[in-house]
Formats: structure tokens, C-alpha cells, sequence
């Protein structure tokens, strides 16, 4: 018979075992979520609107609303410089040993879009130990769980960034592909944006990029909330909407880089594809420069007549 000290010993080693195993999980439910916020290794970063976070917050998280991740309006899918991006992770606390867990508001997919986005980011800056709390803040509080109003004191960090360039595509690296039949071009956009039926205020014309494929954002997703699909059924959907032949490289982009890294997160993340990267200046860049190759742009006649319906509601 085991001794008292050896299934304790073994409990604590199970627990240990089962908590490294979905601490580098890329979706955290807000049970285990709620297991572990207060370990000091752990970092909650809520990016909703200050109003939203200092109306209650997940207890120990730390405010960065989305807009401080993101680049200018006329380009908001422009990164801002490592510098100040840098500094932002430094003063949440964040350093390489933290596994930090970013929490959105949990509205819709769209919103999931914010978490991805700035769950990207914090890869690209070279923070490896990251999490998405699967639902956001919706889904903590329709679980019942703690909140309050309490803004935690958090001691900055001397974090260097170490940037991962192949998670990244910049617009020469997305025209060297055009045509290749290794790289596969998705756009996360809805289907009327791929179609040119819709154009974003940031794009110069509607339309897509020559040669991509449509995979809407939204079809992560149990319908209508923000809940990441499971593993089996995510793996269901590319099955569905992406070609059978594994491609060498994905490169996934939309209008401003947001639903985008929804399809990066997606693939790279909860079903583990290779060589998969986001274009974050996405078709507000790309469609500045008419020699840049696009697909369903419709005629300069239908665009004027839809933009006049657009401007008569």
C-alpha cells in the first residue's frame, strides 16, 4: 500500500503535469481560466474599452484596450513599432516567463478577431506562453465567475522582444506569391467583401487579392456567439473550405488584418499547420497600388452606383 507523502506526491505531480498541459493551450476555458488567474506567472490582459474594464474585469487583469495594438486610422492594420509595442508588454508585466492569457469582450466572432489579433502579436514579439479565454469576458460572466473593479499594481518588466518573422507577411512577400500553387492566399473576410459587393472604408477598391480563397472568419465558430469551435469540429471546417493538397505556405489577410488573425489563429494555433502567416496591412495596403494584382473587382460604373446606394442607405 502507498504511503500517505506518495499520493500526495503523485497528485501534486498530476496536477503540476495536467496544469503545464493546457497552460500552453491556445483557447482556455474560464474554468481553467479561473484555476490558475491568481499564480503569479499568469498575466490576464483585458483588451476591451477602458469603460468596459473599469466597469469589472476578470480579478488581476491588467487594461490594454485593442486600440493600443493596433497603427493608424487610415491603416489600422499597420503594426506599431516594435518600440512601442515593446513598452506595452514591459508595462503589463509581461515578460518570457509569463503565460499570458488575453480576454475580449466575448460579443461575437468579429470580436474574437481583437483577442487573435493581439494574441499574434504577442508572438511576433516573441512571447511563446500564450492563451485566448475561449468566449471572452461574456463567457466568464455566464459562467458566474468573480470580477471586480480593482486595478492591480504590476511591476514593468525589462522584456526584449525577439521578433518571429515567419509568423508575419509583408506585402512584397505576399506579391512574390501571387501564382505559386505552394501558397495558399485566404481571406477571412465575409463573402460579399470577396466578391467586390462590399468595400471596406480602407481599401482603395473592393475586390480580393488574385488567387485567394474565401474562408469567412465567422465559421470557427458556434453560431452566433464567440465560442471557438472544438479541435474535431475546427478540423471539420478547413476540411471543408480549404483545399485537400497541404499547401507549403498559408498566408491569411482581410481588409485591416482583424478577421484575418482569426484564420491565422485557426490554423496555426488550434489545428497546428505549418508555415502560416499573417498579412497585417492586409487590402487597406494592398489595394493602394493598381498594379497589384486583384480578383472580382467590379466595373468602375457598379462601383460608383454602389457606393452612391451606400451613401443613400
Amino acid at each position: 500500500m502507498k504511503s500517505l507523502w506518495a499520493i500526495v506526491g503523485g497528485t501534486i505531480l498530476a496536477v503540476g503535469a495536467s496544469g503545464a498541459a493546457w497552460a500552453a493551450q491556445p483557447l482556455l476555458t474560464p474554468a481553467e481560466l479561473d484555476a490558475v488567474r491568481a499564480t503569479p506567472t499568469v498575466r490576464v490582459i483585458d483588451i476591451r474599452p477602458a469603460d468596459g474594464y473599469a466597469a469589472g474585469h476578470i480579478p488581476g487583469a491588467v487594461s490594454a484596450p485593442y486600440g493600443k495594438w493596433r497603427g493608424p486610422a487610415d491603416n489600422p492594420g499597420k503594426l506599431p513599432s516594435v518600440t512601442q509595442l515593446t513598452d506595452l508588454v514591459r508595462s503589463l508585466g509581461v515578460d518570457a516567463g509569463t503565460h499570458a492569457v488575453v480576454v475580449s469582450s466575448g460579443a461575437d466572432s468579429t470580436d474574437f478577431g481583437a483577442s487573435a489579433r493581439v494574441y499574434w502579436t504577442l508572438k511576433y514579439l516573441g512571447l511563446t506562453n500564450l492563451s485566448v479565454l475561449n468566449g471572452g469576458y461574456k463567457a466568464w460572466t455566464d459562467a458566474g465567475l468573480a470580477h471586480d473593479q480593482a486595478v492591480p499594481q504590476v511591476k514593468a518588466t525589462a522584456y526584449e522582444a525577439h521578433l518571429d518573422q515567419g509568423i508575419i507577411a509583408e506585402t512584397p512577400q505576399v506579391a512574390a506569391q501571387i501564382g505559386n500553387p505552394q501558397t495558399r492566399l485566404i481571406d477571412a473576410r465575409p463573402l460579399d467583401f470577396y466578391l467586390g459587393k462590399v468595400k471596406a472604408p480602407t481599401a482603395q477598391v473592393p475586390g480580393t487579392i488574385k488567387g485567394a480563397i474565401n474562408v469567412e472568419n465567422s465559421r470557427w465558430f458556434e453560431p452566433g456567439t464567440s465560442i471557438f469551435l472544438p479541435k474535431d469540429q475546427a478540423k471539420a471546417v478547413a476540411a471543408k473550405l480549404l483545399p485537400h493538397d497541404p499547401a507549403q505556405e498559408t498566408i491569411s489577410f482581410c481588409n485591416t488584418g482583424h478577421w484575418a488573425a482569426t484564420d491565422w489563429f485557426a490554423l496555426s494555433e488550434v489545428l497546428g499547420e505549418k508555415n502560416v502567416r499573417l498579412y497585417p496591412e492586409s487590402l487597406a495596403e494592398w489595394s493602394q497600388d493598381a498594379s497589384r494584382p486583384m480578383e472580382n473587382v467590379p466595373g468602375r460604373g457598379t462601383q460608383i452606383l454602389n457606393k452612391l446606394k451606400g451613401v443613400l442607405g
